[in-house]
Parts: structure tokens; C-alpha cells; sequence
């Protein structure tokens, strides 16, 4: 088990490193730079900038360097803690980052949350109510969430919200907005909280259903199961101590790739709702080829899904006694 656990860190370790040199690359890709971008901004404001002034800011940001020698001055200052410079905002990347992280981290761990805890048990009643009116109706409504896109359900839902008389858009409300922290400002983040977490979580909650239904009906009609029945073994210990645990197999694999898609699918619906986190950022970084912000905001997206790769492997081990047997015998 300590080989298996060492082999997955280097993988992760490794993996780590080509993604800092893919998102940095990536930010280079299209043409221009962020010099080209501010240039572009004056001059709708009827301002001015000559070649000597955008050389002369290239060379003061760096940019008049080649490629891999700008990469190897971000990746370096990035094993120091430092995530460079925001040139967009004028500030440092890890106090912007820092100031969005903890509202970004508060949304996208509660919708993972609720995915699971409405997912779950949705999927495993409709597959022991196959073809019945609630299996139609979680079916539907389930369909329903996976084709409609979070900002349509969030103009809707804003919509009903002001209908109701309540604020419809933010985490806060207009008094609390630049309160320091308090009791009723918490409070006020706890109501507005709701409306992004349903809005993100909906496809995901979605997705999820039909995997856990369509996976323990699988495993409903195995050989197995049907031994168990015929021995008299309650339906209720037969469900949950085989069936479901092998279910929740595939569920427990989407964690790599589900934490990244939470995030970055709450990038238009922050934008729709006007939320302060870490999505509208990246936008605008990718936008204005603010690569060091951006590069960084990719690189932590990334990471994401390396992290949740590796945890989606220790859950597996940890809940499949065929996995566990595996990982010893490699």
C-alpha cells in the first residue's frame, strides 16, 4: 500500500510540473501580450502609446524575453511562493488570488456537497423503482438539468427571486458588502449562498443521477445479488453492503474531474449573478493575456483535477476490496 501511495505522489509531482509549462505555454499562444491589450484600451479612451512606450514596458514586465526564459523566471519565483505580478490589476497575483480563493472554495465545496447528498439517493431510488412515476419523474427533472445551461437557470431563478421581493444577484447583500466580517454578515453570505450552489451544482447533480442509477442497475442484475435473494438475505443489508458500494465506484472516479468543472463552470455564473470569486478573474486574465495571473488560475484549475485524481484513487483503494488487493500485489 506505502509503494502504491508513493508511486501516485511522483505521478502527481510530475504531472504537476508538465502542467505549469503547458498552462504557461498556453497563455502565449494567442497573439499579442498584455502590453497589446492595455495599448488597446487607451486607444478606445483616445489615448495614445507609441513603440517606445510599449517597448519600453515589455522590457520593464519582461515580456521582450524569450519564451523559456520568462517560464523558468515564473516557475522559479513559483517554487518560492510567489505567483508574480498582476499586470491587468497592478498588484500581486497570490494577495488578488488570496482575496477570492476562500469565497471560491466556500461555493465549489458546498456544491460538491450538495451533488452528492441530492446525487446519491436519488440515483439508488430510482433504480430500485425502475419504470415507476418517481423514477419518471427524477428521470425528467434530471434530463431537464443536464440540458439547460447554468446561466439560463440563473436569470430564471434571479427572476423568481425578484418576483418574491429578495436580492436576486452577489453573497451579499448592499449593506454588507464592504463590512468587515460579522455575525450578520455571515448570515447575510449563508441566504445568498443557496442560488450559486443550485445553479453550479444542477448538471452535476444531474450527471451523477444517471451514472448511480444506471450503474447499480448493473450490478442489481448480477449473479450475486441473485444468490444473496434466494439465501434470504434483507433486501435493505443486500442493497447497501454490495451493490451500492460497487455503484459508487464510478461516482468516486468523477471526484478528479468534477472539482475543475464546478469551479470553472461558476465562471459564467458568477458572472450572471455577479459573484467575487475566482472565475470573473480568470476571465478577465485570459481576456486582457494576463499570463502570470492567468497562468497561475490555470495552473490552480489543474491542480484541481491532479488533487482529485489522487483522492478519487485513495477512495477507491480505501472502498473496493479488489482494488486494496491490487495495489499490493503492484
Amino acid at each position: 500500500m506505502a509503494q502504491y501511495l508513493v508511486k501516485r505522489f511522483l505521478y502527481m509531482i510530475l504531472l504537476l510540473w508538465l502542467l505549469t509549462l503547458v498552462s504557461f505555454i498556453i497563455i502565449q499562444l494567442p497573439p499579442g501580450d498584455i502590453v497589446s491589450s492595455i495599448v488597446r484600451r487607451m486607444a478606445e479612451t483616445g489615448e495614445a502609446a507609441d513603440q517606445a512606450m510599449m517597448d519600453a514596458m515589455r522590457e520593464q514586465w519582461g515580456l521582450d524575453k524569450p519564451i523559456h526564459i520568462q517560464y523558468w523566471r515564473w516557475f522559479r519565483n513559483l517554487l518560492r511562493g510567489n505567483m508574480g505580478f498582476s499586470f491587468l490589476l497592478n498588484r500581486a497575483v497570490a494577495e488578488v488570488v488570496g482575496e477570492r480563493i476562500a469565497l471560491t472554495a466556500l461555493i465549489s465545496g458546498s456544491t460538491l456537497i450538495f451533488t452528492f447528498v441530492m446525487a446519491i439517493p436519488i440515483g439508488i431510488y430510482s433504480a430500485t423503482h425502475q419504470y415507476r412515476a418517481g423514477d419518471y419523474v427524477f428521470s425528467f427533472v434530471g434530463f431537464i438539468g443536464l440540458a439547460t445551461p447554468n446561466f439560463l437557470l440563473a436569470l430564471i431563478l434571479m427572476m423568481g427571486l425578484l418576483a418574491v421581493g429578495m436580492s436576486p444577484g452577489g453573497l451579499f447583500s448592499p449593506e454588507y458588502l464592504k463590512q468587515p466580517w460579522s455575525i450578520g454578515k455571515v448570515v447575510d453570505l449563508l441566504a445568498h449562498l443557496p442560488l450559486p450552489i443550485v445553479v453550479v451544482g444542477t448538471a452535476g447533480t444531474a450527471g451523477v443521477i444517471r451514472i448511480m442509477r444506471a450503474t447499480l442497475l448493473d450490478e442489481l442484475e448480477k449473479q450475486y445479488v441473485i444468490t444473496a435473494r434466494a439465501k434470504g438475505v434483507a433486501e435493505t443489508r443486500l442493497l447497501f453492503r454490495y451493490p451500492v458500494r460497487v455503484a459508487l465506484n464510478p461516482i468516486i472516479s468523477t471526484i478528479g474531474w468534477l472539482l475543475p468543472v464546478i469551479v470553472s463552470g461558476e465562471i459564467i455564473t458568477a458572472l450572471v449573478i455577479g459573484i467575487p470569486t475566482v472565475g470573473p478573474l480568470l476571465f478577465r486574465a485570459l481576456q486582457f493575456q494576463d499570463m502570470f495571473l492567468a497562468s497561475s488560475l490555470l495552473l490552480m484549475l489543474n491542480m484541481l483535477t491532479v488533487v482529485g485524481t489522487l483522492l478519487s484513487d485513495l477512495l477507491l483503494v480505501a472502498s473496493d476490496p479488489r482494488i486494496r488487493f491490487e495495489a499490493r500485489a503492484g
